[in-house]
């Protein structure tokens, strides 16, 4: 059911970013644990569970920095449990999910600081709430790409649709890993 809103850009935009959530819950359910936590594949030797647990650290660094409106993506929890145990990783995932549609009605129609290191040291710029949300969940895609191709080279096969794919990519180009 839709429920009209003031703020139906962010009501997209989370809409959007549990889907992109839910695509890594029926990943967890798909694999098994030492799947999850196979460190063999180069040339990084990442797990599938490090790569969630890096999206939901960029999602916890915007819900932790939202209050004192300075988000920094240089202060992750890297919370080990969350690249090891796919329950938590789940549980994880769902309380993300209620504390971003608790956002759907908030106004934050003001700039956000957000800080990242680009390579060079710590920069600070402006965001909004949607322009760093629309971020995160591109940034989330981009890992399940790689994890996608960790799966590859693990020769697991798993059918979830548009897994790893940027929405823009042509239709016929995005099968899911």
């Amino acid at each position: 059911m839709y429920i009209t809103s003031i703020f139906p850009m962010k009501r997209q935009i989370i809409s959007s970013i549990n889907h992109t959530l839910n695509s890594a819950v029926a990943l967890l359910d798909a694999i098994d644990s030492k799947t999850y936590q196979d460190t063999s594949i180069g040339p990084y030797f990442s797990s599938i569970g490090s790569h969630i647990r890096h999206t939901l650290d960029f999602f916890d660094c915007i819900i932790t920095g939202l209050d004192t409106n300075d988000i920094d993506l240089t202060a992750r929890k890297r919370d080990e449990v969350l690249s090891t145990d796919k329950e938590v990783a789940k549980q994880h995932i769902y309380n993300l999910q209620e504390t971003l549609t608790s956002y759907v009605d908030v106004n934050t129609d003001y700039l956000i600081h957000v800080t990242d290191n680009m390579g060079k040291g710590k920069v600070t710029v402006n965001y909004t709430l949607d322009s760093i949300l629309c971020h995160a969940n591109s940034h989330a895609i981009h890992h399940y790409a790689v994890i996608g191709y960790i799966l590859d080279q693990l020769g697991v096969a798993i059918k979830i649709p548009g897994f790893g794919y940027n929405p823009t990519s042509p239709i016929n180009n995005r099968e899911g890993i």
